[in-house]
């Protein structure tokens, strides 16, 4: 069984686990495919991703496109969210993004993004308790390998515990 949590404390020192990891992503996620994002980097509360300079992610001016670092916002806030909180009683799913440009990328472009227990129990757990869902907004500025502030993102996550949540069948 692939257990998440496994995976990414192994890809922290081992470059194999590190490929493995993101060869499944990209499997998991045919959507980011073309995009060829990466983990570069994870620790227990942290993750540091990246998103090449490549043709597949250029603009009409062979700038990195809003569109790929707008889902490298999403990707970096979202896998990390995922891999802390349990799939199997909350449910997650992104309500909005916000992206301000502020540089127009010319390298590879990494993302970082960090949720601590003491965080995740402020912001997630204990709202959870007496709210049915939360929304969760997560900061996450992405820089250049020159270290130039491309973008600040603020991806909206709404949070839910499946046991509030109420599906409607359509006939």
């Amino acid at each position: 069984m692939f257990d998440l949590n496994t995976v990414l404390q192994k890809a922290q020192t081992s470059g194999f686990y590190r490929w493995l990891l993101n060869w499944s992503l990209n499997k998991m996620i045919p959507f980011n495919k073309p995009h060829d994002i990466q983990v570069v980097e994870s620790g227990e509360y942290h993750i540091k991703t990246r998103l090449p300079y490549k043709r597949k992610n250029f603009n009409h001016i062979r700038g990195l496109h809003a569109c790929a670092l707008a889902t490298l916002s999403e990707f970096t806030t979202g896998f990390l969210l995922v891999s802390k909180l349990d799939g199997k009683k909350y449910r997650l799913i992104m309500q909005r993004l916000e992206m301000d440009y502020h540089y127009q990328g010319k390298l590879d472009a990494t993302a970082s993004f960090s949720a601590t227990p003491e965080w995740l129990q402020e912001k997630v757990y204990d709202p959870l308790k007496t709210q049915d869902s939360i929304l969760l907004v997560c900061e996450v500025k992405i820089h250049d390998a020159k270290g130039n502030h491309l973008t600040t993102g603020n991806v909206y996550w709404q949070i839910k515990d499946w046991q509030k949540v109420k599906t409607k069948v359509s006939s």
